[in-house]
């Protein structure tokens, strides 16, 4: 269950204490298997970043190679996070965070953006990779009001159960819910169908949903089907959705601004927030954003 940064974003393996896997001759951690893919390292070098090892950048130039598209997926993937967590700090007032398959640290990261805006936000990471516990506990050394659990998005009852979680995140006031690019992970819709709903009913009214899902694309089908069976090499595959079938994950949700719609697409209707800052995250040929197959969208929990 993961994801990080290409093209002007850096990966955070610069951190004091964190591992730096490329190109560095370090060994990594005891508990960190290096010899199959694993789809959070994939996506830190889709974005740019270093924190990730030989096996991981061979499946990753696979991928490119039959989709070279997937780099601008990842960059707008995260643009779509960065503008969505700013809008609900700045307009929603969420003041904590709930990030499930957070993957490796990269530039502007929720916590980083949120509390750029207001430093008492609370920002839980979790993640079932324990290369991104480690980087993140480096990184994360001196900032009090955010914390990194290991946990599995396939178990959601002990994870929402889980101490750490309980003495960070108030579940009394409303919650915003972090599940970009990582319910394709599941292969079994109705497994994932059930997992959100399951992490839905734990959060209070007022609460906010930000999700976002590959798709199927029948006009590049066939290097779809490519990327697929790379990824099922991996330490997790991909099941792409269509958007109706993504739709169940935002059923009972309100939507916000556009909706659950192609990342392309997306919206919150507002104007730029004044915070924003040029990050390099999104390429700047706007025609290439009509190519990217996913889907994306922010709901609000209302009871």
């Amino acid at each position: 269950m993961s994801k990080s940064e290409t093209g002007g974003e850096n990966s955070a393996n610069a951190v004091p204490g964190g591992p730096s896997p490329q190109g560095t001759g370090e060994q990594p951690p005891p508990d960190i298997d290096t010899s199959t893919p694993h789809v959070a390292r994939m996506y830190d070098y889709f974005l740019g970043g270093k924190s990730n090892y030989a096996a991981d950048r061979e499946a990753a130039e696979q991928i490119i190679k039959v989709m070279p598209q997937v780099r601008n997926v990842a960059r707008v993937n995260r643009r779509f996070l960065i503008d969505s967590v700013r809008w609900l700090v700045e307009t929603a007032g969420i003041r904590q965070f709930i990030d499930i398959g957070s993957g490796l640290p990269t530039q502007q990261n929720v916590h980083e953006v949120a509390q750029s805006i207001d430093k008492d936000v609370r920002v839980v990471y979790v993640d079932n990779d324990p290369l991104v516990r480690v980087h993140a506990e480096a990184l994360l050394a001196t900032t009090p009001n955010t914390t990194v659990i290991e946990g599995d998005l396939r178990d959601p009852r002990a994870l929402l159960e889980r101490r750490e979680l309980r003495e960070h995140i108030d579940f009394s006031q409303p919650v915003a819910l972090l599940l970009v690019a990582v319910l394709h992970f599941i292969d079994d819709t109705d497994e994932a169908a059930r997992i959100a709903s399951t992490l839905y009913d734990a959060l209070p009214s007022g609460s906010y949903v930000v999700l976002s899902h590959a798709t199927t694309a029948e006009r590049i089908k066939g290097a779809q089907q490519e990327a697929v069976a790379v990824y099922n090499r991996a330490n997790s595959g991909i099941t792409l959705r269509s958007l109706a079938e993504v739709a169940r994950f935002f059923e009972g949700l309100t939507p916000v601004g556009t909706g659950l719609t192609y990342l392309a697409d997306w919206s919150l209707g507002d104007p730029p927030s004044p915070t924003r800052r040029d990050d390099g995250v999104v390429p700047l040929d706007p025609s290439t954003l009509r190519d990217i197959p996913g889907v994306c969208g922010v709901g609000r929990i209302d009871r």
